[in-house]
């Protein structure tokens, strides 16, 4: 296997945060169009990206990605229904299928702003090299120590073997962060799912693995980039 197969993304961007108003197009830090200006660049700026199958009904995000005018995005105006509240994911898996229905297909979100586009081609490169070994997909995920309970009792030690261990010495817990998934058109063809079987967990700190979702993330993640702009990677921004 080779990195040479055609990588496209998928990038849902739908109108009407519930959380964050106008989450995907507000200022944040020196932007004026924000997560959706910042992930734009990224993307285009990584080298084993073919093309961008950005989708959305916010016509903000569709006028701001034809600003760019680069053949490299393909633009979706996505129905109203695939953009509300109602509707599950599985049915945005379906969608992303209906728009690419060969190769390779990552998906992101614009809420994971300190992925940066040396990051996709490393994670791209990561996942052919797993998928020689055996796996079918790859998802990003964030390795967590610590002190794991659901309800009643703890999930990642054995209190009765040490009340309070050292949290390194608790088992790994996985937490998937959202910022990519890849997985062959195929698996969402045939499992309607953007991973497959055998996923490969890539392996990403807190910071590129943050997910903007709640107004504080947002708030949170804001003062980190202007406190350091390396944070989203180099390059000339549009």
């Amino acid at each position: 296997m080779n990195n040479k197969e055609k990588i496209s993304v998928f990038l849902p961007c739908r109108k009407g945060s519930q959380r964050i108003l106008n989450k995907n197009t507000r200022t944040f830090g020196n932007f004026d169009f924000g997560l959706l200006q910042i992930k734009l660049h990224q993307l285009l700026n990584a080298q084993s990206v073919d093309t961008i199958y950005l989708s959305s009904n916010d016509e903000v995000v569709l006028d701001f990605a034809k600003s760019l005018k680069n053949k490299k995005i393909f633009i979706h105006k996505r129905s109203e229904y695939l953009s509300s509240n109602e509707i599950i994911l599985d049915e945005l898996i379906n969608h992303a299928y209906e728009l690419i229905q060969e190769g390779e297909i990552l998906w992101t979100h614009t809420t994971s702003p300190f992925f940066t586009a040396k990051d996709y081609d490393e994670a791209i490169a990561a996942y052919f090299a797993n998928k020689d070994k055996g796996c079918d997909s790859l998802m990003s995920v964030t390795a967590l120590h610590g002190f794991f309970w659901n309800k009643h009792n703890p999930i990642n030690y054995d209190r009765s073997i040490k009340k309070w261990p050292s949290t390194q010495d608790t088992e790994i817990i996985y937490e998937i962060n959202s910022a990519i998934f890849i997985a062959n058109a195929e698996i969402y063809k045939n499992k309607n799912d953007r991973i497959g079987d055998r996923p490969y967990f890539y392996e990403i700190d807190k910071i590129k693995g943050m997910d903007i979702d709640y107004k504080e993330d947002f708030t949170m993640a804001e003062y980190m980039l202007l406190s350091n702009k390396n944070l989203i990677g180099g390059g000339a921004f549009n």
